[in-house]
């Protein structure tokens, strides 16, 4: 499957891309990773432009919630990309632990997933569920 991977637009991390593009290269797919501070523009045209089976955003600097729920918010209104998978994760909010409340306010506004805190885990589950789906769709 491939993968497009993104920062958000505050965050100018670039070491967690690093990691996840190649965790997700190790699981077996292909990794865009279109890098840090990305636009909502930005994002929306790159998934235009690659067309991924799935988007992963994500952020350490603790403004994901903000800039995720803005960007999720673009692909969904935007032609052809209201249906394309979406997930989150990283160190989401400034006080450092979870926030049930804004994780529901991600998944509303359209992602498949929110993994805070580095769920990892939670993160190859989910690739992995969804590439047994589209196996299935495909031999169906």
């Amino acid at each position: 499957m491939k993968i497009l991977l993104t920062g958000t637009a505050s965050d100018s991390h670039t070491w967690n891309l690093v990691y996840l593009q190649l965790l997700l290269e190790e699981l077996g797919h292909r990794v865009v990773n279109i890098g840090p501070c990305v636009t909502d523009d930005r994002l929306a045209a790159a998934c235009h432009t690659h067309t991924p089976g799935l988007v992963v955003i994500s952020s350490v600097n603790g403004h994901g919630y903000r800039d995720g729920l803005s960007a999720v918010r673009r692909l969904r209104t935007e032609p052809g990309l209201g249906t394309t998978p979406v997930v989150i994760g990283g160190k989401l909010g400034v006080a450092g632990t979870r926030d049930p409340e804004r994780a529901a306010r991600l998944l509303e506004a359209g992602c498949e997933a929110v993994f805070d805190d580095g769920d990892v885990a939670g993160l190859r589950t989910l690739v992995s569920g969804l590439d047994r789906s589209l196996a299935l769709r495909v031999t169906a």
